[in-house]
């Protein structure tokens, strides 16, 4: 059974889960890290999506993840998209770069903690302000020596709102999450199942390079990351770093990938409206951290003042070593933690110096 139960609703896993059994292992004893200025026992944590409170980050920061990221909040309440939430997939056929192929349901859910392909739609639900900052306060308290609380943010733009709406209520968010108890702040300018404008921002450059400067005043010291897309183009990813740099101090790569989900019958997996929603899992590994080496090459020939996180398909030691390789500042899971949970664990005893 995965810590987080696709067979029940979010608010479901928001109040019961996570669903994790059995004695606490011992986790490695790591000498300190650097983490953009932060004390970390590793560069290894688990991306926005899967901590949806402070129970879960808890959970989580037991079992050796050490850079864990509270569930993207909002300015307003926002409840989950309708159940089916997270399906598995069928690894048949897998480009997740091909913007013309569908992917369909699996025909049998994996067991234990077999590697998943999946998808995801959500819908960034959040909790209203009050509830989520208090309960980010208890996130912090929860946390040992060595370990950081990112939280990410998502502006809720109103009908007819403009950039100057969207970079305010970035700021706003900054704000409070840092008031809250945040020791670092990360935009979701990226959303693959959310159909509003706040989910492409990352496609637009200028205005990502607006939110990042207003998020690092509001942040007062703390640091800001920008979690985007995937990026094909290399001239569009070159531009997109020299906007940002030196505003952001760094970016989580990558959201996953927006793709038509169908079940076994050829219908939308999600129902009508949700025809297509996030790719994730050990499948789309390739691309991402194709993506991180070609981004972390640019700032390199570039001297850019900017930090990558990498994020895509991780579920063993080979594969973080891969991330660090390309040029990643640190390693995050998405989907990975949920079936196996002890996947920090080991990843820190084979490389503890990660």
């Amino acid at each position: 059974m995965p810590a987080y139960r696709t067979d029940r609703s979010y608010d479901w896993n928001y109040r019961h889960g996570p669903c994790l059994t059995g004695p606490r292992p011992l986790v490695p004893a790591t000498p300190l890290k650097d983490f953009l200025g932060i004390a970390v026992r590793s560069r290894l944590g688990i991306a926005a999506g899967l901590l949806l409170n402070a129970r879960w980050i808890e959970a989580y920061a037991r079992l050796g993840y050490d850079i864990l990221t509270y569930k993207t909040v909002r300015s307003l309440r926002r409840d989950c998209q309708r159940m089916p939430n997270w399906v598995f997939l069928d690894p048949a056929r897998v480009d997740p770069l091909d913007p013309g192929q569908r992917f369909r349901l699996a025909a049998a859910r994996p067991r234990g903690t077999a590697p998943a392909f999946c998808s995801v739609s959500f819908g960034m639900p959040s909790k209203e302000p009050a509830l989520w900052m208090a309960d980010v306060a208890r996130a912090r308290q929860a946390l040992g020596r060595g370990q950081a609380l990112v939280v990410s943010v998502v502006a809720s733009p109103g009908p007819g709102a403009g950039r100057r709406e969207m970079v305010e209520d970035f700021a706003r968010l900054t704000a409070m999450a840092r008031e809250a108890g945040a020791q670092a702040i990360e935009a979701n300018l990226s959303c693959p199942n959310v159909l509003t404008p706040e989910a492409q921002i990352f496609n637009d450059a200028a205005l990502s390079a607006e939110i990042a400067a207003a998020m690092r005043r509001a942040a007062r010291g703390r640091p800001v990351l920008l979690k985007v897309g995937h990026i094909p183009d290399d001239g569009t990813l070159r531009r997109f770093l020299r906007r940002v740099a030196g505003k952001a101090d760094a970016l989580t790569m990558v959201n996953g990938f927006s793709r038509p989900v169908l079940d076994r019958k050829g219908r939308p997996a999600y129902g009508p409206g949700r025809e297509s929603a996030g790719i994730l899992g050990r499948d789309i590994f390739a691309p991402c951290v194709d993506i991180v080496g070609r981004a972390a090459r640019h700032i390199a020939r570039e001297r850019l003042d900017l930090a990558l996180v990498g994020v895509g398909g991780v579920d063993g030691p080979d594969r973080a070593a891969a991330y660090f390789a390309a040029g990643a500042e640190a390693v995050e899971m998405g989907s990975a933690p949920s079936f196996d949970p002890g996947l920090a664990i080991r990843l820190k005893a084979a490389h503890p110096e990660w």
